[in-house]
């Protein structure tokens, strides 16, 4: 009786035993299983000063992007504005971590530098990873504030001196502003920048400047009161891509309607080609594939996500026209580069006067 009773106990821990290394297999491949992002923070660092557009499109992205990658990781914002998106970018580029967990969002201004090879760019616009951009159809408007008497197109002409408003040099709005003032033959502009793009409202309103380029659908969304109180006057409008009618801006004339050489007009096609891209969701170059992977996928499904698209009408006041990763970067590569008019645009979006036309 003792041998079977030492029998059975030997059996029992042996069964006890390998359960427990079975059970410690199990936890381990789990553990191997477990999403990356599962406990994680990604960062997203945001181009854009905090209450404007790109806020808004950024915000709008954030909680569907959190819902669709694997492990549901806490997402945070940063913001960097400064250089027309240089900034952002050449962080992104240089001074992150390629671990997948920092996510750059510039202005789409920092397409255009690069090509352009403007000063300060740190980055190679070839070798950073694109996630998506959520919007890539636009229109941009040009007014003036009521007190400055510009009610008509010839009064706006005839004057000289006008302040516009702008972020910083290369911002997108800047360079919106200046083709507009050179396309319209605005006489000795005067381009003031350092706000936000909020602050350019209020320094509007204060007279601090005299005129802006904005998205339509800002002001629609922004500053509704300007239509319905009659605060400013429109006189132009820019059409991302050409033919992309805005209903509520239907009366004003495009922009292209004001060139008058080749030249001018391939600058504004330019234009469209560099804001079709938008400001766009970047990665660092070597980020490792399989964190990009999931990354993309799940920026892919933020897009064809029915609520994400209400949620971004509801901040920005546009319907979303998104465009993923790859498709970026082929419109890049395709990105006119004839140097007489890429020198043009240099100097439009520079800090130099307007060059004659």
């Amino acid at each position: 009786m003792r041998s079977i009773k030492l029998g059975t106990a030997a059996r029992l821990q042996s069964a006890v035993f390998f359960s427990g290394i079975l059970a410690f297999a199990l936890a381990g491949s789990a553990m191997a299983q477990s999403p990356f992002y599962r406990g994680k923070t990604i960062t997203i660092i945001n181009g854009n000063a905090p209450g404007g557009t790109g806020d808004m499109r950024m915000r709008a992205v954030i909680p569907y992007l959190s819902k669709y990658i694997p492990g549901e990781p806490t997402i945070v914002a940063e913001f960097m504005p400064g250089g027309g998106g240089r900034k952002v970018a050449n962080h992104i580029y240089r001074g992150v971590p390629r671990d997948g967990l920092t996510i750059g969002f510039p202005p789409g201004g920092f397409v255009s530098l690069a090509i352009l090879g403007e000063p300060g760019v740190q980055y190679d616009i070839d070798k950073l990873m694109f996630l998506g951009t959520p919007e890539s159809t636009t229109q941009y408007v040009f007014y003036t504030r009521k007190e400055a008497g510009l009610d008509r197109l010839e009064k706006l002409l005839a004057s000289s001196g006008l302040r516009v408003g702008a972020q910083s040099v290369g911002h997108t709005i800047y360079i919106a502003g200046r083709i507009f003032a050179y396309a319209l033959g605005i006489k000795q502009p005067k381009f003031v920048t350092g706000y936000s793009g909020p602050e350019i409202d209020h320094a509007l309103a204060r007279g601090e400047v005299d005129a802006r380029a904005q998205i339509a659908d800002s002001v629609l969304t922004r500053n509704p009161e300007l239509i319905e109180k009659g605060l400013v006057h429109f006189h132009a409008i820019m059409e991302i891509p050409k033919g992309n009618r805005h209903p509520r801006f239907a009366r004003l004339p495009e922009i292209e309607t004001f060139t008058r050489e080749e030249r001018d007009r391939k600058l504004v096609d330019l234009f469209r080609s560099f804001r079709g891209i938008g400001g766009a969701f970047i990665l660092p170059p070597d980020t490792p594939k399989d964190r990009f992977d999931i990354l993309y996928h799940a920026m892919d499904k933020v897009f064809e996500d029915r609520d994400f698209q209400k949620e971004f009408k509801k901040l920005t006041g546009d319907d979303p026209s998104p465009l993923i990763g790859e498709r970026l970067q082929v419109l890049i590569k395709k990105i006119p580069r004839d140097a007489a008019i890429i020198d043009l645009f240099k100097k439009i979006a520079g800090a130099e006067a307007l060059p004659e036309r």
